[in-house]
């Protein structure tokens, strides 16, 4: 009797793992925007991150030896766990009609991202410093005073808005004079054409569905330059197969493993608003 196994079905496992992979990749908003470091090859679930001060230059005099500066560093503790998610594939489905491999590769891409990116956006309420307020709308305004907050800190690099839809949706609504003057500037018109929010002060703002709103309506978005997060890998995205022989099924477990942390608050500014239309 002809049975459907694990062993007969390798080239259909391939195939999911090659989409759940991409998928994953290509579903997560926040892995491109944060600093990432990969421990595969280093024992143990945490590791220490160091962060050194700066430290200031002086007029020197001719003939006249340095002074030398202490160097004392800190660090920040990022401490790895597992997440995963599960689905099955029946005998009769891998049988029928459609695409599996498409369809649960997307399905469990799609929760491993999804997970890493709510693990990260969870961050954004660590930050100490804060722009906007509950039952008022995200504004430009909000937008230009973080860039201004990050800089007077420092920050010379990238920077980075992740907000909710609706908080965007606010943002594009002061860009375009409640959507109606599509002639008044370059953002302004790619907001009306597209609505893409683009490059604000400096700063490439994103939308993510993935940011919670509370019970209140509101959300928390942040500013942030790469270096004010951090992931480390230890497990990128793995599927492993498990006959299930009585169910006449097979478990695709996808499963990876990492930790999230706050690296430097300086670097991070929360965006507080209203969350509803």
């Amino acid at each position: 009797m002809a049975a459907t196994t694990s062993t007969t079905l390798d080239d259909l496992f391939v195939n999911i793992i090659a989409q759940a992979r991409f998928t994953a990749e290509e579903q997560s908003l926040m892995l491109g925007l944060v600093t990432q470091y990969n421990i595969g090859s280093e024992a143990g679930k945490t590791i220490q991150v160091p962060k050194y001060p700066a430290i200031a230059a002086a007029d020197l005099t001719e003939g006249s030896d340095m002074s030398s500066t202490t160097v004392s560093t800190s660090s920040v503790s990022v401490t790895v766990g597992e997440v995963g998610a599960q689905v099955l594939l029946t005998d009769v489905a891998s049988m029928g009609a459609g695409n599996p491999a498409v369809e649960l590769g997307t399905v469990l891409g799609n929760a491993i991202a999804t997970k890493m990116d709510k693990d990260l956006i969870a961050l954004f309420d660590g930050f100490s410093a804060s722009f906007g307020s509950a039952g008022a709308e995200t504004s430009v305004a909000d937008l230009f005073k973080a860039a201004a907050t990050l800089r007077a800190n420092k920050v010379v690099g990238p920077m980075a808005a992740v907000v909710h839809p609706f908080q965007a949706f606010a943002i594009k609504s002061g860009l375009t004079n409640t959507f109606a003057n599509p002639n008044g500037g370059d953002v302004q018109n790619e907001a009306m054409r597209t609505g893409y929010v683009g490059t604000i002060a400096g700063i490439d703002v994103y939308e993510s569905a993935n940011i919670t709103v509370d019970g209140s309506g509101d959300c928390k978005g942040a500013v942030f330059a790469p270096e004010a997060i951090a992931i480390a890998m230890k497990r990128d995205f793995n599927i492993e197969p498990q006959r299930d022989a009585s169910l006449r099924a097979i478990e695709l477990n996808a499963t990876a493993v990492y930790g999230v942390a706050e690296l430097d608050d300086s670097y991070g500014v929360e965006i507080l608003g209203d969350a509803t239309l």
